[in-house]
């Protein structure tokens, strides 16, 4: 009896690593942000029938692809995306092609209300908001991602731009990177061709997350997205600013 019970307990013991291994509930995703760089410039001169050698000529002193890394803390149904360490390389990325390098996004899912601090150009904007929302459609294709085995999901925002996703259940607060979630579980990968980036996770660190580690930003001028969206065309028009419009409304 006394052998039978100690079965019993090791069995019990066994199962409950094996399930917090499967149904993770907090911790840290790193996530890699990479742009290519090259293919933001063709897209922000597009349409100029002018000579674009100076274009290709500009192109040949920036690198190809930009790195930046971002930090998800998650505990439940609250999520917070932060930019995390700087990647070492050399040469000098110009400002107006660092689109969204210093987002930071709140999410409380449960409440499907979002908290956002935008950093444009110099000023620092707090935008309060519903959740994206994005009308995900699951696919049966995989991929591993970080250890995880993801499954692949495609979707559309701002009517026509593309977007894949790739989530795991193991993980399940729905989140993600940014301002994207409402999938069975968290997303891990994100692609937009359109956009021409990318965010996988790199690693998952299994640690306890406070609620200070999830508190959302406070510093900023409040603005709403129609706001928001208004004072960055009027950055753009004026003289001798340069940016893409698109690229940078897909953010806020």
């Amino acid at each position: 009896m006394k052998i039978l019970f100690t079965i019993i307990i090791t069995v019990a013991c066994v199962s409950k690593g094996f399930s917090q291994q499967l149904f993770i509930t907090q911790g840290k995703i790193e996530f890699e942000k990479r742009v290519n760089l090259h293919k933001v410039i063709d897209a922000a001169f597009t349409g100029d029938d002018g000579d674009r050698s100076w274009v290709e000529e500009f192109k040949k002193n920036i690198p190809n692809h930009k790195n930046f890394y971002f930090d998800l803390y998650f505990n439940g149904d609250k999520t917070l995306y932060k930019p995390g360490r700087e990647e070492v390389s050399a040469g000098r990325t110009p400002d107006w092609l660092l689109v969204a390098n210093e987002n930071t996004v709140s999410s409380d899912l449960q409440k499907d209300q979002s908290v956002s601090l935008k950093s444009i150009y110099d000023g620092n904007y707090l935008i309060q908001d519903s959740l994206r929302k994005v009308n995900w459609k699951i696919t049966s294709d995989t991929r591993n991602i970080a250890g995880f085995e993801c499954r692949k999901a495609v979707g559309i925002i701002m009517d026509s731009v593309y977007v894949i996703a790739f989530y795991t259940d193991e993980i399940i607060t729905h989140g993600g990177p940014e301002s994207f979630n409402n999938l069975p579980g968290m997303i891990l990968g994100i692609a937009i061709p359109r956009l021409n980036t990318t965010w996988f996770a790199t690693k998952l660190e299994l640690v306890q997350v406070t609620p200070e580690q999830l508190a959302a930003p406070k510093k900023g001028k409040k603005v709403d997205k129609k706001a928001l969206q208004t004072i960055l065309k009027e950055r753009l028009e004026e003289p001798g600013a340069k940016g893409n419009l698109f690229l940078w409304n897909a953010f806020l």
